[in-house]
């Protein structure tokens, strides 16, 4: 409906300003005459009518041809060469006008030389072609511009909604392989704990397929789903680890991207250390959210014999990703290696 009505006023627009040119030739000046042309011989009328259509097709050649078809599409040369050529061709055909008249009629005296016929005719007749050729380019490439950007952010966020509906596609391959690994591990323990970790599981593919289908979810229950996560992860490591966990959110209307934090932790879990004394073993996770921005501290110790942090990399590599397509300008990301601490910095500043 806005497009309709745009065109509509554009069209107004060309209607109005054309008409006002018409109604000023033909009416406005009724006393006026030039170089012998005059209202009396009508030669003035006729002088004005080529005079105006010529502009007319300057104008027009520039707004319906040249500038939508070379100029914007960066194609310089054949914009000026498309641009001399009619140029050329239309102040040929009103100067041959201008002079066929002035001779047939004896306007000028038969002597005048072709400096006077140029100064008196052609001279004038360039200057206002001139003006209505960049008049017509003037009021194309504006909308023209617009167009084409309005069409590459279009574009540009197909492509982002396409690599971000594929990445996110990645995650529950990604998740459900981690957590199917976890909770086959678990059996060998605990089969009844095994069980009901297994049905804590369910929920969190629940959340993934059912939830979290949309661009934006409630930060608190993203924050739920990470703690049920880490839930499982203490049921399944048990007394063999030590965790610190502070997930807080005052809130309760942010919102952030789905499943966006969640690979950090799982790979806090994943590479864990495995030393005898579980003191060593420690798991940190610091979320919180105070003002529009929201801070992530995740450290997790990991065995440097093994060094097995690269292993399993599609996360990382998949929310970082993310981040940049979601949150451009907007986040700072640094994972750091200290020895056999392995650290994820995560802040996201909302708007």
């Amino acid at each position: 409906m806005m497009k309709k009505t745009f065109k509509s006023w554009i069209f107004i627009a060309h209607f109005t300003f054309w008409g006002a040119h018409w109604s000023l030739a033909f009416l406005g000046f009724k006393n006026l005459s030039w170089n012998g042309f005059s209202i009396e011989n009508n030669l003035l009328y006729i002088a004005f009518a080529y005079g105006i259509l010529s502009n007319m097709l300057l104008f027009y050649w520039q707004y319906f041809f040249t500038v939508p078809c070379f100029f914007i599409k960066n194609k310089i040369s054949k914009f000026l060469l498309s641009t001399i050529l009619f140029f050329v061709l239309i102040s040929s055909a009103e100067g041959y006008l201008n002079y066929y008249y002035t001779i047939t009629n004896n306007v000028l005296d038969e002597g005048f030389t072709f400096f006077e016929f140029f100064i008196i005719w052609l001279f004038p007749d360039f200057v206002f072609n001139v003006f209505y050729t960049f008049l017509g380019f003037l009021f194309r490439f504006p909308l023209e511009y617009f167009k084409s950007e309005k069409i590459k952010q279009e574009l540009l966020k197909e492509t982002h909604n396409s690599e971000l509906k594929y990445l996110k596609a990645q995650l529950n391959p990604h998740f459900l392989f981690n957590g199917i690994n976890s909770i086959y591990h678990l059996i060998e323990k605990n089969s009844a704990l095994a069980k009901n970790t297994l049905l804590q599981f369910s929920n969190l593919l629940r959340y993934q397929l059912y939830e979290s289908g949309t661009q934006k979810i409630a930060l608190n229950k993203e924050l739920g789903y990470i703690l049920q996560y880490i839930e499982i992860e203490k049921i399944r490591k048990g007394d063999d680890i030590i965790l610190v966990c502070d997930i807080a959110n005052k809130n309760e209307k942010q919102q952030i991207a789905p499943l966006l934090l969640i690979p950090f932790i799982e790979n806090a879990f994943k590479h864990l250390s495995d030393d005898d004394n579980p003191s060593k073993n420690r798991v940190t996770i610091f979320i919180k959210e105070i003002d529009k921005v929201l801070t992530c501290k995740i450290e997790n110790t990991f065995d440097l014999q093994e060094n097995n942090q690269n292993v399993g990399g599609i996360g990382l590599k998949n929310v970082q990703r993310r981040l940049a397509l979601l949150y451009p300008d907007r986040h700072s990301l640094n994972i750091i290696q200290k020895g056999n601490v392995y650290q994820v910095f995560l802040k996201i500043y909302f708007k």
